[in-house]
């Protein structure tokens, strides 16, 4: 489980990594557009608010790495917490394909560390 739970987290980190990116970098650009299914008019007037959300994402995928690094279970449950919270939410707000993107594997490694920590 504690594996399962490692390569969850890398995966989950390297997922928000390109969130970040995505949405601090290449949110006006053909990417983002086609991505998000917007126009760049509507691109360009939510790029700041993207950004700040990218920002956010890149302190999920830092923590998760910090977790990785430090081998800290209870640490890395809080982050996966965290992901698969803001992927439900999203999922209920934005777009059912966050809960399988973003929801999912968060909550699969919070419940692999969750086994593994005891």
């Amino acid at each position: 489980m504690l594996i399962g739970s490692v390569v969850l987290a890398g995966i989950v980190a390297v997922l928000h990594a390109y969130f970040l990116v995505l949405e601090m970098f290449l949110w006006t650009g053909p990417v983002g557009q086609k991505t998000f299914r917007r126009t760049a008019a509507e691109q360009e007037s939510s790029k700041v608010l993207a950004a700040n959300q990218g920002l956010y994402n890149g302190f999920l995928a830092a923590g998760l790495v910090w977790s990785m690094l430090s081998g800290d279970l209870h640490v890395r449950m809080f982050f996966f917490a965290c992901v698969a919270i803001a992927g439900i939410y999203g999922g209920l707000t934005v777009g059912k394909k966050i809960l399988v993107i973003q929801a999912g594997p968060a909550a699969l490694g919070l419940v692999l560390t969750l086994v593994a920590s005891r």
